[in-house]
């Protein structure tokens, strides 16, 4: 939920795009909403998807403009904009409005009125190219990464669904560069990757869904290399390329490696005691970095290694800050392996 309150102007909120105009004292609240109640009657109406869907509400004052993002891209054909109308879902079914102005990324709505609302574009051809999103996300477990690229048209609420559920998976997202060119809508695309053992699916359909968005699964041995990735579309011509450095994907793992004595050969001299780890194991749940059942997991393994390994897999499943607590809390119990990890590894104090 966004909630806005701004004096007389013209505003933008960065994350969904939303642009309005006011010439008083407003209170704007907004939340996207799932396309998926609406999915039939769109494709009955000949009618897809340009946007987010935005449920909008004024609740002081009144707004003379409001702009509402759109991925279409018109460079490659202009009269799509003759196309582009604004959905209104109202209580007894939906109505169309006509657009006032189409910009490149943007529509523009005078006077509006408020309900869930967006813009969908009529489907005369399937000639229709699209901005889009790629987004990169990296788990590591022991010596496997595990990455995570999702493609779809550009739309701030399947960003927003993407973060949340990447969230909940403990992953780290790194920041890539977008797509140079408009890809074409319904097309499909590969991804190679030369040091992966996996990828699945082999290719993915660009299209608008109603829920989270597609995304390539790709299993990569942890080798010291850079990673290289590259997107083919229909043709087989590079649609995309990015280099995720080792210095990158590696950072946060390294300390946490060493820490627990699970690395390689290099490390041996900062192996940590059975005890030791019982007790970390104690403080993180105190510290509710981990819950009773992660605790359960890994308590009774007795391999020392194997115990290791097994509490850095499930704390870099939790993201950077749980990684970062753990370390503390390694350091308050054992202020000599601290210093040893400071001089080994570099851990900032």
């Amino acid at each position: 939920m966004f909630r806005h309150r701004t004096p007389k102007g013209s505003y933008e909120c960065t994350v969904s795009g939303v642009r309005w105009l006011c010439e008083r004292d407003v209170i704007l609240k907004y939340h996207f909403r799932n396309w998926e109640p609406y999915s039939q009657l769109l494709k009955d109406m000949q009618y897809t998807q340009g946007g987010p869907l935005l449920d909008i509400t004024v609740e002081l004052g009144e707004l003379g403009e409001v702009h509402l993002p759109h991925f279409v891209c018109l460079g490659t054909n202009p009269s799509l904009r003759n196309e582009m109308k604004i959905l209104h879902v109202e209580e007894h079914g939906v109505s169309l409005e006509e657009v006032h102005e189409v910009t490149r990324f943007h529509v523009k709505i005078l006077h509006p009125k408020f309900s869930p609302i967006a813009l969908i574009l009529r489907l005369l051809s399937w000639n229709v190219d699209v901005h889009c999103e790629l987004m990169l996300y990296l788990t590591v477990k022991r010596e496997t990464l595990i990455s995570r690229l999702y493609l779809f048209p550009w739309n701030p609420g399947q960003i927003q669904a993407v973060e949340q559920q990447e969230k909940s998976y403990g992953s780290s997202r790194f920041l890539i560069s977008r797509p140079e060119q408009s890809f074409k809508l319904y097309s499909f695309f590969r991804l190679n990757i030369p040091c992966s053992t996996s990828i699945n699916p082999q290719k993915i359909h660009l299209i608008q869904r109603d829920t989270t968005p597609s995304f390539f699964k790709a299993i990569v041995k942890i080798t010291g290399h850079d990673i290289e990735m590259e997107l083919f579309g229909d043709d087989e011509r590079t649609a995309w390329k990015e280099k995720v450095s080792r210095d990158e994907y590696i950072s946060d793992t390294r300390s946490t490696s060493a820490v627990l004595g699970a690395g390689g050969p290099a490390e041996s001299s900062l192996t940590v005691s059975g005890p030791v780890l019982n007790e970390l194991l104690d403080r993180l749940l105190q510290h509710t970095v981990i819950n009773q059942e992660d605790m359960e997991s890994v308590k009774g393994i007795a391999e020392r290694a194997e115990k290791a390994r097994d509490i850095i897999d499930m704390v870099l499943r939790k993201g950077t800050e749980s990684c970062s607590r753990m370390i503390n809390l390694l350091g308050e119990m054992d202020p000599n392996l601290w210093s040893q990890l400071q001089i080994s590894v570099g851990v900032p104090t």
